[in-house]
């Protein structure tokens, strides 16, 4: 009962949620990681909490390479035809493990100003260069990026290729230039440790995942407490209480994130 109680007042927060500056209609989410890290499978579980059903909408999967191939801005309603919530979760091409492969530090770039519209086709091979008229103005505060998302596989994500690592710490240093904060998505736990895979409320009493998460709290500089566990669905066909407590608890620490980027500007900023 306890725990059916705080879902309910995790998603009631959510579901209310409005960004703190007016001109700024939903707070932007970007997603990036590694290919078969979880992004697209985030969105879809936060969505289906909120349609009370497993939902399916963006295209999720293991495979060698991206499943995402495009800038995709997902909306999630409250009910089948209820109103949007004030969030987008932004999901991008993967940060593939091949050499050249995935998507560019320049397409990040052009995803945090604003300047690269929803199903934006990704080319692996070029990035998406802006106008010369694109590049002297900067777009409105509600078309940028407000607080981006790293979503690690708790299994793998300790033997992050070099290659990986040296394209995310080049993401951070335009993050830290853009006042944008960082925040890590922690997945698969359940697959990662036998107890939380026996029970997820064991998750937070792993010593196995709590050692994941200060990895990847000391990987990106970042504190402990910007690194969450969560697990997305996957195989599924009904919703879990204790599964949607970790993804409400993210996806708060999401938009409290987004709040503290939008406090860096005044009220009646454009």
């Amino acid at each position: 009962m306890a725990n059916e109680m705080t879902k309910i007042e995790l998603k009631k927060s959510v579901q209310e949620y409005t960004p703190t500056i007016h001109s700024v209609p939903q707070a932007r989410i970007l997603l990036i990681g590694a290919i078969s890290a979880g992004k697209s499978s985030f969105f879809n579980s936060i969505n289906s909490i909120f349609r009370g059903n497993i939902a399916v909408q963006a295209r999720a999967g293991w495979s060698h390479f991206s499943n995402t191939t495009k800038y995709r801005t997902y909306q999630v309603r409250a009910g089948r035809d209820g109103q949007p919530l004030a969030f987008l979760l932004c999901d991008t091409m993967g940060l593939e493990q091949t050499d050249g492969g995935g998507v560019k530090i320049e397409d990040i770039d052009s995803i945090l100003r604003g300047h690269i519209p929803d199903n934006f086709q990704f080319n692996p091979l070029d990035a998406w260069r802006p106008t010369d008229s694109e590049t002297k103005y900067q777009l409105p505060l509600k078309d940028r990026i407000h607080c981006m998302v790293y979503v690690m596989d708790a299994r793998t994500f300790a033997v992050m290729p070099e290659s990986t690592l040296k394209k995310l710490q080049e993401i951070q240093k335009k993050l830290h230039s853009y006042d944008v904060p960082l925040m890590v998505l922690l997945t698969k736990v359940d697959e990662a440790c036998p107890h939380v895979e026996k029970d997820l409320k064991n998750v937070y009493r792993s010593c196995y995942i709590k050692e994941q998460i200060y990895k990847a709290s000391d990987c990106l500089g970042i504190p402990v407490s910007q690194v969450l566990p969560v697990k997305n669905y996957s195989h599924e066909i009904a919703l879990d209480t204790c599964c949607d407590i970790l993804l409400l608890t993210a996806m708060q620490q999401m938009l409290n994130f987004a709040d503290n980027h939008l406090d860096n500007f005044y009220s009646s900023t454009q």
